[in-house]
């Protein structure tokens, strides 16, 4: 693309990235009207108690200061120091065989790391990478190609959306498949930014969040067949489930999802999408790969962005970040608040 037609939209998306990073580490303002404002709980549709008196699974996390941590599944106290600092959010990934995957930011690129969950010596998986969500047999890792924008990160390529792919690296072999957004011949110029990962139990399927286009528009999730798809955003194996229900279907997008081990999802519901920005609406909802909703999990605050979604490999339970504090629901109950002060979070189990 000619460089005088790159510029508008690379300011479009470097304001952006820019605008999405000053909200997700402003202080959290009150709740929104009708949210409970009880410590520790947040409302939801369902209102049957646990039916399994178990602990949670273990999990992992990264704070506000970058570090890698182990936590408390009951207390959300930190037991353990992975990683020092400089981790990045929203996504950390811990295999079955108790590796955890991160990405470590390094100026203006990003590598993706490895660490035993009981601590040992960080190794370099992958150069250049980030998000990055192991599949559940532990044989493979998808992770997110793209540039880094921010004050002091612009990429000098004229043309950014080839610079975005998903990929997905066969650990054993190092062998890798590369997942470009569009072909070359639907390439508008406005790049398609993925923020989260999440593979589904059949080893095949990866549910790819894209955020915000340009403008708060764009926001989608695609349900990628990784036997079969060629792009992330388009053409054959690549499905988007649209946002179901009320409110405004019409302009509501789902700003995150992960699969479940049903093959359902969990997805963060918000409204509403175009510019000015205004939001109204955060809604958790577990729906099937239509987008059809099957069951609120919660009534999220309105004003604050809800992501980092997670998954145990049971079923059983769920966590997510709405702002930066860590919510956890048992079989889809009432979720309570477990810690803050996190930009990630995920089950180790």
């Amino acid at each position: 693309m000619p460089a005088t037609k790159f510029m508008p939209v690379l300011g479009a998306a470097v304001a952006a990235a820019l605008l999405l990073a000053a909200c997700s580490h402003s202080p959290s303002p009150a709740p929104a009207a009708g949210v409970s404002t009880s410590p520790g709980s947040q409302p939801s549709a369902s209102t049957s108690a646990n039916t399994v008196a178990d602990t949670p699974p273990a999990m992992v996390a990264v704070t506000g200061h970058g570090a890698l941590v182990t936590l408390n599944p009951t207390t959300g106290v930190v037991t353990k120091k992975l990683v020092p600092g400089h981790v990045m959010g929203d996504e950390v990934s811990v295999s079955s065989t108790g590796m955890v995957y991160f990405a470590v930011k390094h100026g203006c690129t990003s590598d993706i790391e490895g660490i035993p969950a009981g601590g040992g010596t960080a190794s370099v998986i992958v150069t250049g990478g980030s998000l990055p969500a192991v599949s559940p047999d532990g044989t493979r890792l998808a992770y997110a190609s793209e540039p880094i924008l921010s004050v002091g990160c612009v990429p000098s390529a004229a043309d950014l959306v080839p610079l975005y792919k998903v990929n997905i690296r066969t650990l054993s072999s190092g062998h890798t498949v590369s997942y470009q957004s569009v072909p070359h011949s639907q390439d508008s110029g406005l790049p398609a930014p993925i923020s989260h990962l999440s593979w589904s139990g059949d080893n095949v399927h990866l549910a790819v969040s894209i955020s915000s286009v340009q403008d708060n528009e764009g926001w989608d999730l695609v349900l990628l067949d990784t036997n079969h798809a060629q792009y992330y955003l388009t053409g054959q194996g690549a499905t988007i489930v649209r946002a179901t229900g009320s409110p405004s279907p019409q302009r509501s997008y789902l700003r995150e999802g992960v699969y479940m081990p049903s093959g359902n999802l969990f997805v963060s519901r918000a409204c509403c999408a175009g510019f000015p920005v205004q939001n109204t609406s955060r809604l958790m909802w577990e729906v099937n790969p239509s987008g059809t909703l099957l069951h609120q999990v919660a009534i999220g605050y309105a004003n604050l962005d809800h992501t980092s979604l997670d998954v145990s490999s049971d079923g059983h339970w769920l966590l997510y970040l709405a702002g930066h504090a860590l919510y956890v629901s048992h079989d889809g109950a009432t979720p309570k608040q477990l810690t803050s002060h996190l930009v990630a979070a995920a089950w180790a189990s």
